[in-house]
């Protein structure tokens, strides 16, 4: 695949991430939203936990954005996933659509990043290169 539209596969993978997770996730949590207490509320997390899982959530997605801390941005969104993963595991939630989805949120946020970025497709190869 030409490299320029990697780039520009990966922006887009990347925007569409960062704009789901901006729409989705922080701004109900940082706007006080009362679905964001109600959602916490039933995973069984304390009242007023919202607010600050939402300013780390923007931190991490901020980090993620930025060229040259876009991989550790993108480490501790993966974390951010992991916890909400053991979350939903705890809660009892359903497999595919709350337990894992994490993790696709995740594969979908790695895989903008690496077609985005020469030097993560070098470190980590899933295909050889004529």
């Amino acid at each position: 695949m030409d490299s320029r539209a990697t780039l520009w596969i990966g922006r887009t993978l990347t925007g569409l991430f960062a704009l789901f997770m901006l729409g989705a996730s922080v701004a109900p949590k940082l706007l006080h939203m009362p679905i964001a207490e109600e959602t916490m509320a039933q995973l069984g997390w304390p009242a007023g936990y919202a607010f600050v899982i939402g300013l780390i959530e923007l931190a991490c997605v901020i980090l993620y954005l930025i060229p040259r801390t876009s991989v550790l941005g993108a480490v501790l969104t993966m974390s951010l996933l992991g916890g909400a993963m053991a979350t939903q595991i705890r809660a009892g939630s359903p497999l595919f659509s709350h337990i894992l989805f994490s993790l696709y949120l995740g594969l979908f946020m790695w895989g903008g990043l690496w077609l985005r970025s020469p030097q993560l497709r070098a470190l980590f190869p899933v295909a050889r290169e004529p």
